[in-house]
């Protein structure tokens, strides 16, 4: 594993360069798609939003980065809200960003999957960890069936925003066979406690490739990732650790998505 200091990076990445989530016109730019992939966890057809970068056609395989929303999302709420397309077009036109598409879930993982009616329903709350499961045995397999990706845990990302990285982090430190690099912005407190997401701290030095925790230093949820850091921390185990200016919103999470990806499968 690369060495990755577990120190606060807040003057480091509480700013991002002007523009840099304005869509540009002359560069190469990738595509967004809409795909629908066979659920035999839910027992339906749920959709996703990929984006594959400029030369996704020409090149050769892509890593994959599982990008996850927050409660009150679905599918649609990385690319309304937070800018991937114009953040990735970006870095690439910089050579700033390795080859990876990017698959956007619709991570409440139940037959009506929209974000109506009480989001925090237990019913609808169940459903972001039920999404382990279609996660794990449904949408990776179409992915890896559908698209010219990588396949192995080297190549293999998970990161979300607010419920997204609770389940990010849930669902990755669980499964480190299947994923070398996991990040949390904001985490919310679906995130498992410390000792639970890290019961053996040794395999998390040994097998991730990063580990990244960001938060809001004016955000309602910090307690979340304050106590993972700290646990982490004290675990020694290598992670970047992010306090930066703002709250619990886009503003925020489109400069940690700005960050983090420039550090993946490098």
């Amino acid at each position: 594993m690369k060495e990755i200091q577990h120190v606060s990076r807040q003057l480091d990445y509480n700013l991002a360069p002007e523009g840099y989530d304005l869509p540009l016109t002359d560069q190469p730019q990738g595509k967004l798609e809409t795909v629908s992939y066979p659920s035999s966890t839910v027992g339906t057809t749920r959709q996703a939003v990929v984006y594959t970068p400029p030369d996704y056609e020409s090149g050769q395989p892509c890593s994959v980065l599982y990008l996850l929303h927050g409660i009150g999302g679905t599918e649609r709420e990385w690319p309304d809200q937070g800018s991937p397309q114009a953040i990735f077009d970006n870095l690439y036109a910089g050579g700033k960003l390795e080859r990876m598409i990017v698959v956007m879930p619709n991570g409440r993982a139940m037959r009506d999957d929209r974000a109506v009616g009480d989001i925090f329903d237990p019913e609808r709350v169940q459903a972001f960890s039920t999404f382990e499961q279609d996660l794990l045995d449904d949408l990776i397999p179409y992915v890896e069936s559908n698209y010219k990706v990588r396949t192995d845990r080297e190549h293999r990302a998970i990161a979300g925003l607010s419920m997204g990285g609770g389940q990010s982090l849930n669902f990755g430190l669980r499964h480190l066979d299947r994923f070398a690099w996991v990040g949390a912005f904001s985490p919310a407190p679906n995130t498992y406690e410390p000792e639970v997401l890290a019961p053996a701290p040794a395999r998390l030095k040994d097998e991730l490739s990063l580990l990244w925790i960001s938060c809001g230093v004016d955000d309602e949820l910090k307690y979340i990732s304050n106590r993972t850091h700290h646990y982490l921390a004290a675990q020694q185990v290598p992670h970047i650790w992010v306090e930066e200016i703002g709250g619990h919103d886009f503003t925020v999470w489109k400069r940690d998505l700005y960050h983090f990806s420039q550090l993946l499968f490098s």
